[in-house]
């Protein structure tokens, strides 16, 4: 055998040799117990309509997180406002994009511009006069600033429900933006899909709220609440028979959940029920500690969504970072409770807009029917290359199941995830496979009938098609990369096959079909090719 034709050789037997090693895990139950640590274990996964699962729309409530941006600048205004010694009555915000600001002096304006120009670039200032109090200064944030808002809470929040989800032992999410403000989740093989749900939406605020004991809560609930606090419900009773008992709590958290490090779950030896035990980073623990030590034998609040959870009395200086969040839970309750404080507050509240279940029946019975759809197209084919190009069909043949075991191993490799138009792929790449030879074949077959002999026959005719073949491939990969790229769901799915398996068509027509009539003709000597 001549040195070119052996390392061409060799080069195919390693491509097939590596796909087979990608694919084993897809088609093999079992693996030896060494696989794992020195060979690839990836499989191809199987999508939402093949495996069964959830399918849901979340739309972020952006702008409760410009809101929320809002309020926490109504503390730094308040910091600020302080350190120049800027007198005030009133700091409040007073709509969806801006903050009123009431002063006590007219001379302060200058002095409120300025700090506005040299501390708060997002925000504008507009000044008003009143009758009866001082002058009105409006802190409007900008435009763009809420875009930006908008659009990082939209990331965040794929972000967080990714953490969440990956936590909850998911394989192969599908968690994506889905224009402006939603998000599309796809989980498949997903069984318990309430439990699903509500870890997805969980906002997991958690925070740390000091206890108002100096004003009555009698008297909030009649609506006079003090300006800096608000009331909020601690529920307690099981299911039916739950009870509300209401808390006049300091508005402003003293301590929040962005400064937690772990959250895990620990059985209380006493009672045996599970709690989450809380551990904060080296800032937050100072800063609990600083809080522990300056309220002793006052109530401090942990408050998680706008609901407290529990309100001890501050007993003695706590060191360390640690807390705990403690509650009639069961174990599953607490295990989720303990994943979305991991994985992070949501930056805004999201709401379901679509939800779809598919059972995993019915994504068998999509399986079965597009494997069905492949067979018997891919047998038309075969039937079709063999009985019109004799011999030569029978190579072409061999190239496509080659082709299918290429296009497997790359879907494995690339952690690609198979669907149903992923299947529609596969069955466009069989006619676009041989439709390489057909060209080949043609251009072989005008060669022999100029008399030319089959080693010069089968070299025209693979250069000729060559520049057809190269033309027609790469703009359909164009095609499915532009797809793969803009397309969302089942369009992307058939951009990953589609494009996959042109690569390996192009090489399986073209280098080994080639190869093969090399051998026979200059290895075996064959005088005559049967097309």
């Amino acid at each position: 055998m001549s040195k070119k034709l052996k390392w061409r050789g060799l080069i195919v037997l390693g491509v097939l040799v590596i796909a087979l090693i990608y694919l084993m895990p897809s088609i093999s139950a079992t693996l030896p117990p060494w696989w794992p640590n020195i060979l690839p274990e990836e499989k191809i996964n199987l999508g939402l309509d093949l495996k069964g699962g959830m399918h849901l729309i979340l739309e972020v409530q952006a702008q409760k997180a410009v809101e929320s941006h809002l309020e926490r600048m109504v503390e730094d205004i308040k910091q600020s406002l302080r350190k120049a010694k800027i007198r005030y009555q009133e700091l409040k915000r007073s709509g969806p994009d801006r903050i009123e600001l009431i002063l006590l002096r007219r001379e302060d304006i200058k002095a409120v511009e300025k700090m506005a120009s040299d501390t708060f670039s997002d925000m504008s200032v507009e000044v008003g006069f009143q009758d009866g109090r001082g002058p009105k200064v409006e802190f409007i944030l900008s435009q763009q600033a809420q875009q930006r808002i908008r659009r990082m809470a939209v990331d965040q929040a794929v972000e967080t429900i990714t953490n969440r989800i990956d936590q909850f032992g998911v394989t192969e999410p599908d968690i994506r933006p889905q224009g402006r403000d939603r998000v599309l989740v796809q989980l498949p093989g997903i069984k318990d899909t309430k439990r699903a749900i509500d870890l997805i939406g969980k906002t997991a605020q958690l925070e740390f709220k000091l206890v108002d004991e100096e004003n009555s809560i009698e008297e909030a609930l009649k609506g006079n609440i003090p300006p800096d606090d608000e009331i909020l419900y601690q529920t307690k009773g099981e299911a039916g028979y739950q009870t509300k008992i209401p808390f006049l709590l300091k508005k402003r958290a003293v301590l929040t959940g962005e400064y937690l490090t772990d959250a895990r779950v620990q059985i209380d030896s006493r009672y045996n029920e599970p709690y989450v035990s809380l551990t904060f980073d080296s800032r937050g623990a100072r800063l609990f500690e600083h809080i522990t030590g300056a309220n002793i034998k006052k109530r401090l609040a942990i408050v998680l969504d706008n609901v407290v959870n529990s309100a001890p009395v501050i007993q003695d200086r706590i060191a360390g970072g640690r807390a705990q969040i403690t509650g009639r839970f069961t174990m599953e309750e607490a295990k989720d409770l303990a994943i979305v404080l991991r994985a992070g507050a949501l930056p805004a509240p999201v709401k379901i807009i679509e939800e779809r279940t598919v059972g995993p029946s019915l994504g068998k019975d999509s399986i079965d029917k597009g494997l069905k759809s492949t067979l018997i197209g891919g047998l038309i084919v075969i039937l079709f290359m063999a009985f019109y190009y004799r011999f030569a069909g029978i190579i072409a043949n061999l190239a496509l199941l080659l082709n299918m075991v290429l296009i497997g191993a790359g879907l494995a490799f690339f952690g690609a995830t198979l669907t149903l138009p992923g299947i529609a792929g596969v069955i466009l790449i069989i006619g676009m496979a041989v439709d390489a030879n057909v060209l080949i074949f043609e251009r072989i077959r005008e060669e022999l009938r100029l008399g030319k002999t089959p080693r010069a026959a089968v070299d025209g005719g693979y250069s000729k098609a060559l520049s057809t073949i190269l033309d027609a491939n790469i703009t359909t990969l164009i095609a499915a990369l532009v797809l793969f790229q803009f397309g969302t769901g089942p369009v992307k799915g058939f951009a990953v096959t589609l494009s996959i398996g042109i690569i390996a068509s192009l090489f399986t027509a073209i280098v080994i079909t080639r190869l093969i009539f090399d051998y026979l003709i200059i290895e075996r000597g064959w005088k005559k090719i049967s097309i």
